[in-house]
């Protein structure tokens, strides 16, 4: 069966996936995540009449939370437990359907996995015909999707807004109907209104139960115990490891975007906590097959394995892959990580690929503890312009030019970073200026909020009127939905001239594509050297 998707920066000639995924997703995997979507809608749809009646149901909330966590890029490629929450939510929103609502999102049930496919067909991306439409409904989804993922974490701590689930469940609801252009570009805008809530809720939910990042020297080096490695974007399922591994001699080490665990307080205690192994996520094969014991995913982002170490990979949360065995929370959410931990005592200890250190922990706390320094700096001239590069690494040579850029900006000025994109240049000697490093790098995909509170926090100490008057630069890359909802978030703090890249969003049809130009400056990238003279401040 065929299938169509183009929510990643790696949708085929930057059109679309129509046979499998660069990803390695599957045409059926992903035309099951198509139906778990209209369905989900269907659940939204329910839940608003259930909330006009005063019926908030906060189960409804957390299905689709991790229904949209669940068919983020490279998250779950597992079939079965694709098929498994489409049921759930079938058998959830029957549960709840107080008041009828008959919308056939809201009424279609499903048989076995054929069934599924079948029903798919005319579900999926281009089920709706107008390009415009089509775009901008999807660029709305996918803001979604990634604001889910950051409200799921929050929620495994126990923060909790119904405001902002009541949000999501209304969005989802609307993209059922009929709507001109302008009110999906409005809805576009208001969904990274609540993008910049949710990221203040998971702030607030990490730095309340972690502490607050601060500024470390994180090892990359390895010791002779047998380890686990842990990646993804969990912190929950982090400090949960950690517990039970404590006395057993088994370490622990960070990978991909797990790397900031190392800047929170809390995490500094295990002294088996031994720092990070490798670099982005796409590089996984390699150091999978290198790191010779247990592999935990907790999120995306995975690719599909070698025959070598899939045997010691584990899944948990919203990710899955076929093979792999899956970790269940019991019902208080506490997760068993025994099999792992056993199996980690009788595997290699890692081989060392490289050794040193690497520094971090520049989230909005720390940074405004060196505030003084840093508008000294810029008030001197010895800082010129900041550089916002956050966002996602990926697997595309074209990527080199994140490297290339950060090399050749001049030496008076500063990286602001989150997300994996650092990985292009967080391990370079670029220097410091004044004692502050020239890369600051504030965390993970969700802490570019911390990146916005510092840029309004300089905005307001130098006197500014418009955000956009800052001396900052925004040169960012995507590859997925949790980088559009930073983008939309951006958009929404009235933050223009933003260049994306590798290449702008194959789900931007040109009007849209024109509507953001024109409203909001948002542009690709050109090579390194034309950006650089363009960027540049005289």
């Amino acid at each position: 069966m065929d299938m169509f998707c183009y929510q990643c920066q790696e949708a085929a000639r930057n059109t679309g996936c129509t046979v499998q995924g660069v990803c390695g997703k599957q045409a059926d995997t992903a035309r099951l995540q198509d139906l778990l979507i209209y369905l989900t809608k269907g659940l939204a749809l329910v839940d608003q009449a259930n909330r006009s009646n005063g019926s908030a149901d906060p189960v409804i909330a957390q299905v689709i939370m991790e229904n949209l966590f669940t068919t983020i890029t490279n998250a779950n490629f597992d079939n079965e437990a694709i098929a498994k929450r489409i049921q759930l939510t079938i058998d959830t929103r029957n549960a709840s359907n107080q008041t009828g609502v008959q919308h056939p999102a809201a009424t279609m049930e499903v048989g076995d996995e054929s069934d599924m496919l079948n029903k798919a067909e005319a579900v999926g991306v281009l089920s709706e015909e107008n390009e415009d439409i089509r775009s901008l409904k999807e660029l709305i989804t996918y803001g979604l999707k990634g604001l889910c993922a950051y409200n799921d974490h929050a929620r495994k701590l126990g923060y909790a807004d119904d405001e902002i689930n009541h949000f999501v469940s209304e969005t989802l609801a609307a993209l059922l109907e009929e709507k001109e252009v302008g009110d999906w570009v409005a809805l576009t805008l208001k969904t990274g209104e609540y993008g910049v809530k949710v990221m203040a809720l998971l702030d607030k939910a990490n730095t309340e139960t972690y502490g607050h990042p601060e500024m470390t020297q994180v090892n990359i080096g390895t010791r002779n115990n047998p380890a686990i490695l842990i990646s993804g974007h969990d912190l929950h399922d982090m400090k949960m490891l950690l517990e039970q591994t404590k006395g057993t001699g088994v370490d622990v080490y960070t990978h991909g975007e797990m790397l900031p665990a190392n800047y929170y307080p809390e995490f500094k205690q295990y002294d088996h906590f031994v720092g990070n192994y490798g670099g982005s996520w796409w590089m996984q094969k390699p150091e999978f097959e290198s790191f010779n014991g247990p592999i935990l995913f907790t999120t995306n982002c995975i690719v599909p394995p070698l025959d070598s170490y899939k045997n010691r990979v584990f899944t948990t949360g919203s990710c899955g892959y076929p093979g792999f065995k899956h970790i269940e929370p019991d019902a208080e959410g506490n997760k068993d990580f025994s099999e792992i931990i056993e199996l980690a005592k009788t595997l290699p200890a890692p081989l060392q690929i490289e050794e040193g250190t690497i520094v971090g922990g520049f989230a909005h706390n720390q940074v405004l503890a060196l505030a003084d320094t840093v508008v000294e700096a810029v008030q001197s001239g010895a800082i010129k312009q900041f550089y916002v590069m956050a966002g996602c690494d990926g697997r595309q040579k074209a990527r080199n030019y994140y490297t290339e850029f950060a090399q050749a900006l001049d030496p008076n000025t500063i990286i602001l970073t989150a997300g994996c994109a650092k990985y292009r240049y967080n391990k370079l000697d670029l220097g410091d200026i004044g004692g502050v490093p020239r890369v600051l790098d504030a965390g993970q995909c969700n802490d570019s909020y911390s990146l916005a509170v510092i840029a309004m926090t300089l905005q307001k100490v130098l006197g500014l009127e418009d955000i956009n008057q800052l001396p900052i630069v925004y040169n960012i890359a995507w590859y997925e939905q949790k980088a559009v909802i930073v983008l939309l978030a951006l958009l929404s703090l009235g933050v223009k001239n933003i260049h994306l890249g590798p290449t702008l969003p194959a789900f931007l049809s040109p009007n849209v594509t024109n509507v953001l130009v024109e409203n909001f400056g948002i542009a690709g990238i050109d090579t390194v050297e034309n950006d650089i003279q363009k960027f540049r401040i005289a």
